[in-house]
């Protein structure tokens, strides 16, 4: 018994170690720069404004709370947005819905198995959370949580700030924005996403001369390019950061993002 559980720890410490690579999905790449038409996250924005707290560096959400009637809500919300073909879209229209799509399911995930310690509870006996379970299908595809982010987010718009953008309902993670995305205003949100995490001491924490980073930097190392790159993307957020040297320490707290 006990070789089974260091068998199982062990699959689970490679499975966080060896975090998804980016790698496109071609048939998601496509748009229509001439489409001028948008697509409507007013459901989602209505959760949000309805759920959402605000505690230090933290954006909670208040599960518990969470009505019948929203719940509803929010799965005919997911419901509409698996019947569009983003591909018709715009690439602007298209983040703004992929983004929106990943953080509600996210949501939508803790709700049906709430309550609960962590997102990392949920999937099969070997499966650390939910990512490469099916969720949703769109144009015909079946989905997971890690196809939105690791085959068609990051992949086709290869911007870093996209880790700020998607959120895993927990607490280590981004904080969860408070705006639906929308094709106006994904500049504005993935910088303010990326400010805000950079500046708390979940993303960056300085401490008696040692620099302890978000894990999402070790994970993710590649987008954000070498050490130097890494130094300059979060100097650009938190000027102070530009002299960092030395060797990073990396954490991560999964515990869920409720309040």
């Amino acid at each position: 018994m006990t070789r089974i559980v260091t068998l199982l720890l062990t699959f689970i410490s490679f499975h966080i170690v060896a975090a998804p690579k980016s790698d496109l999905w071609p048939f998601w790449h496509s748009s229509n720069s001439s489409n001028s038409a948008t697509i409507s996250h007013q459901e989602w924005q209505s959760f949000l404004d309805s759920y959402l707290i605000k505690d230090g560096d933290y954006t909670l959400v208040k599960y518990a709370s969470v009505s019948h009637q929203d719940k509803l809500k929010l799965n005919q919300y997911i419901d509409s947005l698996s019947k569009i073909d983003p591909r018709a879209y715009s690439s602007r229209e298209q983040y703004a819905y992929w983004v929106n799509l990943y953080n509600a399911i996210t949501v939508q995930l803790i709700l049906n198995a709430y309550p609960i310690e962590s997102i990392t509870k949920l999937g099969g006996l070997f499966s650390f959370g939910p990512w490469e379970d099916g969720v949703i299908k769109v144009a015909g595809k079946d989905l997971s949580l890690n196809d939105i982010e690791h085959r068609i987010l990051r992949p086709i718009w290869n911007d870093p700030r996209t880790h700020y953008a998607v959120n895993c309902a927990s607490l280590g993670c981004p904080n969860l924005q408070s705006q639906a995305f929308t094709a106006e205003n994904t500049e504005q949100l993935l910088d303010k996403a990326a400010k805000e995490f950079i500046n708390s001491d979940k993303g960056v924490l300085l401490s008696n001369g040692k620099t302890q980073l978000s894990s999402i930097y070790d994970w993710f190392a590649d987008d954000f390019g070498n050490k130097q790159g890494l130094v300059q993307h979060l100097a650009k957020y938190r000027p102070e950061l530009s002299s960092l040297s030395g060797k990073f320490s990396y954490e991560y707290d999964w515990d869920l993002n409720e309040k």
